[in-house]
């Protein structure tokens, strides 16, 4: 395969609302999108944020509750073994949602099995505890590999920004309603009961997932373990060229830089600034979740009608914009106004990268390979969002507010030099983007 496919589209005007209309039943896989998203989000992030708080309340010792996050590391390994989806599908009702069927089965029985649990200083109840976090961030991450390549294998290319955005509204209604509702139920009832009613949740899932849209069968099913393992790079390196392959995975790994680095001093800076806790709690967590969620609606909305190259061009500019807000901040005199306007801006523009960024991931994928290929495409970024960021509080120790703010939006320049090359502002697709009909399987 043509190294290049885009070049036959040089100086192309990207696609517009009226060049892309949406196929039959797009409603239909819009909303099933979303619901896999928060079937994601529930487990994913939701019960994330109940078990530091169900520790802490049984009087587990804080240095502990700090380990907790070592049980999420399944997200970050699990292109590991997603090639053996790729390779062993559950046939019913088709290739992924048989998966994602049997997955949340097994999700709602282990979350509802903390009910039995009682985390207190002995180290067999914590340790029982830390197992089961284990399973169920395994079990979770298995879903997300699954659910990442039903979305990427169901939607055309025209509805990817919309399914982006749907995506990221399911994942935080999930981590929303999973960890806010349960800690609500924990308030009348006890966290027993609230984590049987969020194994019920997970229950009431199966249905969606069963009634979503079908696949179209593959045409060269994945026959063997050797296949699924090594077919994904080979075929993106034949798709893309090796120079293009590399570019295209260095993009993927810095494009969210700013947003990475910005995520963890966010909170640290409000706090000298002099905020309260509950001012903090107020601002970022309403007004930064509405602003987040708008931003994807938004992104989503203008990603049809900008295209692909020109909405990771925009959005990109964006997400460097929200790093300013906190500069504008640092350099002026504290105020709640300017600080809430800068989390604002923060929060709407992450929701923008984020959703052409989950569009980018998608459109490099080949359904054959769809789970292996974006298990490691995700697994590349999550390098970006928790290695190339972790030395995000020593800049600021050496600089100051002030500068680390200026030095997290400038780590975008590195990106857009890439966009420069594998995503041109005049061409509609990111070259070696998966083309069905140059596809030469």
């Amino acid at each position: 395969m043509d190294p290049a496919p885009s070049d036959t589209t040089a100086n192309a005007t990207p696609p517009t609302a009226s060049d892309q209309p949406r196929g039959p039943g797009a409603s239909r896989r819009l909303v099933a999108v979303g619901l896999l998203g928060f079937a994601s989000g529930a487990p994913n992030s939701g019960l994330g944020e109940v078990l530091p708080i169900w520790l802490a309340t049984n009087g587990v010792a804080v240095e502990l509750i700090g380990l907790l996050p070592l049980a999420g590391l399944p997200y970050a390994i699990k292109f590991l073994w997603a090639p053996l989806l790729d390779r062993w599908p559950i046939p019913w009702p088709d290739r992924r949602r048989g998966w994602i069927a049997l997955l949340q089965l097994l999700l709602a029985i282990a979350i509802a099995s903390l009910a039995l649990l009682q985390p207190s200083t002995n180290p067999r109840a914590l340790f029982a505890v830390g197992l089961m976090a284990l399973i169920v961030a395994v079990l979770s991450a298995t879903q997300d590999i699954v659910i990442d390549a039903y979305r990427t294998d169901l939607l055309p290319q025209q509805e990817r920004g919309a399914g982006a955005a749907a995506n990221s509204l399911g994942f935080r209604g999930g981590t929303l309603i999973l960890g806010s509702g349960a800690l609500l139920v924990t308030g009348v009832a006890g966290y027993p009961l609230a984590f049987v009613a969020a194994g019920a949740l997970m229950l009431l899932l199966i249905p969606c997932t069963l009634a979503a849209p079908e696949l179209k069968p593959l045409e060269q099913p994945v026959l063997t373990l050797r296949q699924a393992v090594i077919g994904p790079v080979r075929e993106f390196i034949a798709r893309t060229g090796k120079r293009r392959a590399v570019q295209l995975l260095a993009l993927v790994l810095l494009y969210r830089l700013p947003d990475g680095l910005l995520a963890p001093m966010s909170g640290p800076f409000l706090v000298a600034e002099g905020l309260t806790a509950s001012e903090i709690g107020l601002i970022k967590s309403a007004l930064g979740v509405l602003a987040t969620m708008a931003g994807v609606v938004i992104g989503g909305f203008l990603f049809g009608r900008l295209g692909m190259n020109r909405s990771l061009w925009l959005f990109g500019i964006a997400g460097a914009a929200g790093n300013l807000g906190y500069w504008l901040v640092a350099r002026g005199t504290p105020s709640l106004k300017a600080v809430a306007g800068a989390v604002l801006l923060e929060n709407l523009s992450s929701g923008l990268v984020a959703t052409a960024f989950v569009a980018l991931l998608m459109s490099l994928c080949n359904p054959r390979f769809s789970a292996t290929q974006y298990a490691v495409f995700s697994g590349v970024y999550a390098v970006s969002s928790k290695v190339l960021a972790a030395p995000s509080g020593l800049l600021v120790k050496l600089t100051s507010w002030e500068h680390f703010f200026l030095l997290s939006a400038a780590a975008a320049i590195p990106a857009f030099l890439l966009m420069a090359v594998v995503t041109p502002w005049g061409e509609s697709q990111a070259r070696g983007a998966f083309d069905p009909e140059r596809d030469p399987s």
